[in-house]
Order: structure tokens, then C-alpha cells, then sequence
């Protein structure tokens, strides 16, 4: 297991009561840092807080990255508590239903782009500003190799992974002459609640067209992630790494 060098270092990780996010929010506590989670899931939250107490290194927060009002009062909660933020892992989204695109529910459509790339500006928008005036920061924003190739019946995650690459790349150049990164991932299927909650004809689809032939482990995604998000990673910005398995065709 490589070791990270997060000392002193505060992050906030969206959606990360479970799955990828949480073995993330694992590896940069085991390595020195600070972590607030932010989630939805009331359950999840409160046997985090439970599990760490309230005088740790993490705290894990209501927020619902759709609702600037939430972001900014959980941004307020996080520099209350640590001071600061160093380190954002974008990871909150949302799957929505598998459909052809002439007949995926309009609802849906707009609530997956809604969180997934809509909430991603929304948490950028209202953290940059603390990382320029403190002349730091790293983000890692979670898109997918959908977001490259786009999957069939899944129009609405594909295109909102899609915009998350290309906000990535914007935010990047913006970001470029101070000493912040923007970099994101491109996850083939991980093993994660939501991934596995899928019709399991769509998931046995997206297995076939991974030459490694199986999914991605947690801890894999884990280790990229927390090496972008170092100060080691003080060169690299607006590109995107590929964690697909060998599916990724660029």
C-alpha cells in the first residue's frame, strides 16, 4: 500500500458515505488529513459520526450538493471546524434508470445532470475561492469512461460524466497560475452500491467491454485519487486519468 503525505491537510468529499468515496476519505485519514463527508444519507452520516466521535479528525455533514444554500452552509461547517480546505474530491452523483433516450423519463434526465454535473459546479464554485486566497488546493473530480464513450441506455449519466471532463479542463486552465490542480478520473464499474443497483443486463453489458474483465476494486480508485489530490502532484492540471481497465479508447 503506497503511503500519501496528507498532513495537515483538511478535504472535503462529496457522496462519500460509501463506496469509493469513503475508501478515499479511509486512505487520507490513515495518512494525516483531515476529512469532512458530505452525503444525503442520513443513516450513513450518523454511523460515521458515531463510528469517529466528535472530537476526530472527520466529520461527516448533511449536504445536498444540488442546493447551493446546502453547499455553502456545509462549506461554512467544514471551515468552522478545520479552518481550512486543501483538498475537494468531487464524487457525488447520481445513476438514474437505463432507457433509450426516446423514452428516458424527463425527470430523471434533469436530476442526473442536475447533481452529477450541475452540484459538481455548485461545490467548485463556492470552495475555489477559499483555495485561491490560501494559494492552494487540489481537486479530483469522479467522472467515468462513460463520459468518454457513452453508454447505451445511459444517456443522462453519460453526458453528465461527459460535462464533468470538460468542466475539469476548464477549471484547470483557469486555476493553472495558482498552485491548485484540477484534475479528474475516469472509473470503468466500481464496486459500489450504486453501480451494482443497476439491471443487471446493463451491468453484465459494461463488464464485457472491460479488457482486464472485471470491476474496478475500491481501493484501486482510492490510490489514484489520493495521489492527485497531494502536493506531489504539482504539475499536472485539467487532464484526465484513466481508471477503466484497459476499456478507454482515448
Amino acid at each position: 500500500m503506497n503511503t500519501y503525505d496528507f498532513a495537515g491537510r483538511t478535504a472535503i468529499i462529496t457522496g462519500g458515505g460509501q463506496g469509493i468515496g469513503l475508501t478515499v476519505a479511509e486512505l487520507i485519514l490513515a495518512n494525516g488529513g483531515s476529512v469532512a463527508i458530505w452525503d444525503r444519507d442520513e443513516k450513513l452520516l450518523a454511523e460515521l459520526n458515531a463510528k469517529y466521535g466528535e472530537d476526530s479528525k472527520l466529520i461527516a455533514l448533511r449536504a445536498d450538493i444540488g442546493d447551493m444554500v446546502s453547499v455553502d452552509a456545509a462549506v461554512a461547517a467544514v471551515l468552522a471546524r478545520f479552518g481550512k480546505i486543501d483538498i475537494l474530491i468531487n464524487n457525488a452523483a447520481i445513476v438514474g434508470p437505463n432507457a433509450p433516450l426516446w423514452e428516458y423519463p424527463t425527470k430523471d434526465f434533469m436530476d442526473v445532470v442536475h447533481i452529477g454535473l450541475v452540484g459538481t459546479f455548485f461545490v467548485c464554485r463556492a470552495v475555489v475561492p477559499h483555495m485561491i486566497a490560501a494559494g492552494y488546493g487540489r481537486i479530483v473530480n469522479l467522472s467515468s469512461v462513460a463520459g468518454k464513450e457513452g453508454n447505451p441506455n445511459a444517456s443522462a449519466y453519460s453526458s453528465t460524466k461527459a460535462g464533468v471532463i470538460a468542466l475539469t479542463k476548464s477549471l484547470g486552465k483557469e486555476l493553472a497560475k495558482y498552485d491548485i490542480a484540477v484534475n479528474a478520473v475516469t472509473p470503468a464499474v466500481a464496486k459500489t452500491t450504486m453501480a451494482l443497483s443497476q439491471d443487471p443486463a446493463f451491468l453484465q453489458m459494461i463488464l464485457g467491454k472491460i479488457p482486464r474483465g472485471r470491476m474496478l476494486e475500491l481501493s484501486e480508485a482510492a490510490s489514484m485519487i489520493c495521489w492527485l489530490a497531494t502536493a506531489e502532484n504539482s504539475f499536472t492540471t485539467g487532464s484526465v486519468f484513466d481508471l477503466s481497465g484497459g476499456r478507454a479508447t482515448y
